[in-house]
């Protein structure tokens, strides 16, 4: 599950930044997926979040809903990103600058932040540890928007370099997965709070 609406008044790209926490539509979306959760009636055995706080705030009715402890994994929080804390005029200024060019010289890693590999790596072995941490029943996981959309092109087969702008990810989506034999597949994709979603923000994405 992706985390929910951030509060985000100065638009900037906020990655790995500390004190980006739910805005009170954030919350509102959060509990939208935790009810969507509670409706499929399968019981849940754990719950994992991201260590960043809009993760950790987004999980928050999911431990309610399932009586849960939020267990704290860092292998899926948010990559790196040399554009952290900017704003996107911010960004644009300094891409102006020549000094700054060799920031984008490979698109595909990408070489502005943690390679994609790296990133579904650490990703895929956190779900194989979270299912083998649990006799039985789902396992949730709170995370990032680009985490979660590497590890579904890693898992369906398709290239890791892809535009920002088409990714099937939104606020608290949920990306379903199940482990057959020793390698994962994708299962489902919901958006329980699309309802809301027309009047959340969600500029501040890596």
């Amino acid at each position: 599950m992706r985390h929910g609406e951030v509060h985000n008044p100065g638009h900037v790209l906020y990655g790995r930044l500390p004190g980006f926490g739910l805005s009170d539509l954030g919350r509102q979306i959060a509990e939208q997926a935790a009810d969507e959760l509670r409706q499929r009636d399968r019981p849940v055995s754990a719950l994992f979040a991201s260590p960043l706080q809009r993760a950790q705030e987004s999980a928050e009715p999911l431990a309610r809903v399932f009586d849960l402890t939020v267990q704290t994994e860092s292998r899926i929080i948010e990559p790196t990103n040399r554009f952290e804390g900017m704003s996107p005029a911010t960004q644009r200024a300094v891409l102006r600058k020549p000094q700054n060019w060799w920031w984008m010289w490979n698109p595909l890693l990408p070489s502005w932040g943690e390679p994609y590999r790296s990133i579904t790596t650490r990703m895929i072995a956190a779900m194989h540890d979270a299912y083998d941490s649990v006799d039985g029943g789902d396992v949730v996981m709170v995370s990032h928007q680009l985490p979660i959309w590497s590890t579904h092109l890693a898992i369906t087969g398709q290239r890791l370099w892809h535009d920002p702008s088409k990714r099937r990810c939104n606020l608290s989506s949920i990306t379903s997965f199940e482990r057959r034999g020793s390698r994962f597949v994708e299962v489902g994709y919901e958006d329980p709070a699309a309802v809301l979603l027309a009047s959340a923000v969600d500029d501040g994405a890596v």
